[in-house]
């Protein structure tokens, strides 16, 4: 519930003088227990308050997957979850996502063991000393990708570095990409997949390779394709959600951006009239031309 005043609390008049009012309803519905939170926009905001009486010290939204981490400390843990996982349970079902719940100490080793992971790759793809991993790593390169296409005096701003070093940083990073590239290609051809695909934007080496392994070979292949097969779906059943992976699921892909490739195959295959789909003003096809 809300207010539009705010000198009246929303949840105090829904409890009522003394709980008279939840109470009411509480004995109507022979005991069942109510939580009265109030309502917010925000989806961090909300499940704050759905967790109470326990504190949250850190939210994280993962909007394609549904998803929301949730941190505590670690003496609120149990108060999170509660009695047989009944609190995140009545939260995510309230929120209609699902709910992760980590403690800090938790979270501080997975930050510590993805520091750790980003520091071998780098070690791994630059062929550089451990040193200078860990400084990328803790400068928040996350990806040799970050450092191939990032402006190089990003990477020369970093204490020790100079512009010399960072050319030379960013030369291996593209080198090791483009060999990540040309063993995926082989791979796609391999699979059979057509070349006719690259000419879709969006799509790369690694995504064809990808599509290739479930079947999806051509430009016909790709046009039948629905946005759920590329980037999953979830399915709500029983109070329960269930996330079913897409063929795109290691990949940073939208539901926007994959129905956008789904349209450029329809038009390339035929199926679709390019100039009969309504254009917005930028130029850019509209949602309903996607749908």
């Amino acid at each position: 519930m809300t207010s539009s005043d705010s000198s009246i609390d929303p949840v105090g008049a829904c409890v009522g003088m003394r709980g008279s009012r939840v109470q009411a309803v509480v004995a109507e519905l022979r005991g069942e227990k109510i939580d009265i939170i109030p309502r917010t926009d925000t989806i961090a905001d909300l499940v704050v308050s759905a967790l109470q009486p326990a504190d949250v010290a850190k939210v994280v939204l993962d909007e394609q997957a549904e998803r929301i981490e949730v941190v505590v400390p670690d003496e609120q843990l149990s108060l999170a979850i509660g009695r047989r996982g009944q609190n995140v349970r009545l939260a995510s079902q309230l929120i209609g996502w699902d709910i992760d719940i980590l403690t800090e100490q938790e979270e501080s080793e997975r930050r510590q063991k993805e520091f750790t992971e980003r520091s071998t790759l780098f070690m791994n793809a630059l062929d550089v000393d451990e040193m200078v991993a860990q400084l990328l790593a803790s400068e928040g390169f996350s990806s040799v990708e970050e450092l191939a296409y990032i402006e190089p005096n990003e990477i020369a701003t970093i204490e020790g570095f100079d512009e010399e070093t960072a050319g030379e940083i960013q030369n291996r990073a593209v080198e090791y990409l483009a060999a990540i590239d040309r063993a995926h290609d082989e791979e796609r051809v391999a699979l059979g997949v057509e070349d006719e695909l690259y000419e879709i934007a969006g799509l790369n080496a690694a995504m064809l390779v990808a599509l290739g392994k479930d079947g999806v070979k051509s430009v016909e292949d790709f046009a039948g394709c629905a946005a759920d097969d590329l980037v999953g779906w979830s399915e709500r059943k029983d109070g329960e959600t269930k996330r079913f992976e897409g063929t795109f699921k290691d990949f940073p892909v939208s539901r926007e951006e994959a129905e956008d490739m789904i349209l450029q195959a329809r038009i390339k295959a035929g199926w679709i009239n390019a100039e009969d789909l309504p254009v917005a003003d930028d130029g850019e096809f509209t949602e309903e031309a996607s749908a």
